[in-house]
């Protein structure tokens, strides 16, 4: 973490006052992150994504400024998980039904295109319009265009480049994780990850270590057969009786990284005052609804 420079913050000059429980100091005018915190806000927000997954939600990256793009799309592919990488659209969340209209849109166009009516029956000026209307679509929601459901987390790179996004989502009540800079505001999300925003390798470390909370998640998610063949119809009866008294039947807890460090890392020492392991790990019920835009 360190070699990647997460550790670096703004001009003291741009700071945001709310930042300062995350910094360690400065030097030279530019903040220092306290790097303990980046990893107590890391692990919490490992084990928050692994729940969430592991109860069959999915979860969106966003990151759309050019650092993050490529990290982004990288992690929400290998762990099977929604991205927005390139822009924001307004209501990506909020009028998902609009959304839903310009996805289907897309898949008319692609079997348009491999139909032999496309080579005869259009002229070259309108083939050149239906192109550049796939190619519109598809850069901006080819990441989503298997989402049938609002996610049940957002993780966002940049709070202050990605605010419509997080508009949204409160508007929602959708819980956030974000990698959040000192010039940003920590209580616009749920949870907050102290760093460095601007560089590639920090943001790297960071979507690749919560993508894999997000396929730590996926494996904890209880198999069709392991109720012993029943279908989902079965009598609930049967669930009773063999739920523990006082206690509901739950799959297998998901399984997240080692609570002692991350990427070389170790908060154990931390001071008295400042417990890691004993930190809460509650879930947020939504995200924060009285933070400034």
């Amino acid at each position: 973490m360190l070699d990647a420079g997460i550790h670096f913050g703004h001009h003291t000059s741009r700071w945001n006052p709310k930042m300062k429980p995350f910094i360690y100091g400065s030097r030279n005018s530019i903040h220092i992150i306290d790097i303990r915190e980046t990893v107590r806000g890391l692990l919490r927000a490992q084990r928050f994504l692994a729940n969430v997954v592991s109860r069959g939600q999915d979860v969106l990256f966003v990151g759309t400024k050019r650092q993050a793009r490529e990290a982004v799309r990288e992690a929400a592919e290998r762990c099977g998980m929604h991205y927005v990488s390139e822009r924001w659209l307004g209501g990506t969340l909020t009028n998902f039904r609009t959304i839903r209209s310009r996805l289907q849109r897309l898949e008319e166009l692609e079997a348009l295109m491999q139909s032999p009516e496309w080579e005869t029956g259009y002229s070259k000026k309108m083939k050149s319009t239906l192109s550049r209307e796939l190619k519109k679509i598809q850069r901006n929601l080819t990441g989503i265009r298997n989402m049938t459901r609002p996610p049940g987390a957002l993780v966002v790179i940049d709070v202050r480049k990605e605010h419509n996004a997080l508009r949204e989502a409160r508007a929602l009540r959708i819980p956030t994780v974000c990698l959040i800079d000192t010039d940003s505001d920590p209580d616009q999300v749920s949870i907050p990850i102290p760093g460095n925003d601007d560089a590639m390798r920090a943001i790297q470390i960071i979507v690749n270590h919560l993508a894999d909370a997000v396929e730590e998640g996926k494996r904890a998610r209880p198999a069709p057969s392991e109720a012993g063949g029943e279908t989902e119809n079965a009598p609930r009866r049967r669930a009773r009786r063999d739920a523990p008294v006082g206690r509901a039947p739950s799959g297998p807890a998901p399984v997240v990284a080692d609570e002692g460090s991350v990427g070389g890392v170790n908060v154990a020492d931390s001071p008295p005052n400042e417990p890691v392991s004993g930190d809460a790990v509650d879930e947020p019920d939504a995200a924060p609804t009285s933070a400034r835009d």
